[in-house]
């Protein structure tokens, strides 16, 4: 009698400190592809997944944020080379999970790969365009330095995931902040693959950690750990957006939901430096000139 093999669901793991743990809840959640068969179960992050978290995130961030703009840029163009080199895999993911065309598929990850290979030509354009000489009335030199906030919590939502959360985290990481990517729900092995593919870049560890869970559950201890610096995020719905906003007025953590923003495949919006100044810190330097 010939048995039907089944065969081995996943369990993708999240992505911490450069390693892949298990939740420590234990808690997974099933992952079912267009065609509503669970192929795969995600770990299910929890309160204390988000403090690891962010204390890996903020032990690497000072480090990272020290690297020359040039060595930061390398970094990032490396994920780039990643992600191209792991491209059928993120458009299978696409396909499979969400049903959508080999065509649109394809046109998201080459959008992203692309959006990575922005951002790693800004890191040392950012001093340039963000900073530069005051001119003030008086006898000083006045020059005003961009520098990273922190660590930057990143909200992604469901549309287009890989191309969002390449979009949110970018700008973050090009201005030396880490980040902690609350993955979207709509296909988390998509946020899997992307950690893989960065664990097996030049990213430091800690410097980009990713979660897989549900948002709304994420959000309130988000908003009130006093250790995240920033919040980015964009199309979220209204009840999750206030939820991190209200939750910040206490600890006055600076919050950036992209309401109105155009859609992610918009490059005159996403590709500017404007979606970096939300995460960075200005210093101004006053410096007697001679008399």
């Amino acid at each position: 009698m010939t048995v039907a093999r089944v065969e081995v669901a996943k369990t993708l793991k999240l992505y911490i400190n450069g390693a892949f743990p298990r939740s420590e809840s234990g808690r997974t959640i099933a992952v079912k592809d267009a065609k509503g068969r669970v192929v795969a179960h995600a770990s299910h992050a929890s309160r204390k997944d988000l403090r690891d978290a962010v204390e890996a995130a903020n032990a690497a961030q000072p480090k990272w944020a020290a690297a020359t703009a040039y060595n930061r840029g390398q970094v990032l163009y490396r994920v780039a080379e990643m992600l191209e080199a792991r491209r059928g895999e993120f458009i299978t993911l696409i396909t499979s999970i969400e049903g959508r065309s080999s065509a649109d598929a394809a046109r998201e990850v080459d959008h992203a790969i692309d959006r990575a290979v922005c951002f790693a030509g800004w890191t040392d354009k950012i001093a340039a365009v963000l900073g530069g000489k005051q001119p003030v009335a008086g006898p000083y030199f006045v020059f005003t330095m961009p520098e990273a906030t922190g660590t930057v919590a990143v909200v992604v939502p469901d549309r287009t995931p890989l191309l969002s959360m390449l979009s949110l985290m970018l700008p973050a990481l090009a201005a030396g902040n880490a980040v902690i990517v609350i993955a979207p729900m709509s296909n988390t092995p998509l946020a899997a693959a992307l950690g893989e593919a960065l664990a097996t870049s030049d990213v430091p560890a800690g410097i980009v950690n990713i979660l897989t869970g549900v948002r709304a559950e994420l959000a309130p201890w988000i908003a009130s750990h006093r250790d995240i610096a920033a919040i980015s995020g964009a199309f979220l719905s209204e009840k999750d957006a206030m939820a991190l906003e209200l939750g910040c007025a206490e600890n006055l953590k600076r919050v950036q939901i992209f309401r109105d923003a155009p859609a992610f495949e918009d490059d005159a919006f996403w590709h500017s430096p404007f979606v970096m100044t939300p995460f960075i810190e200005l210093k101004t330097v006053w410096h007697p000139s001679a008399l």
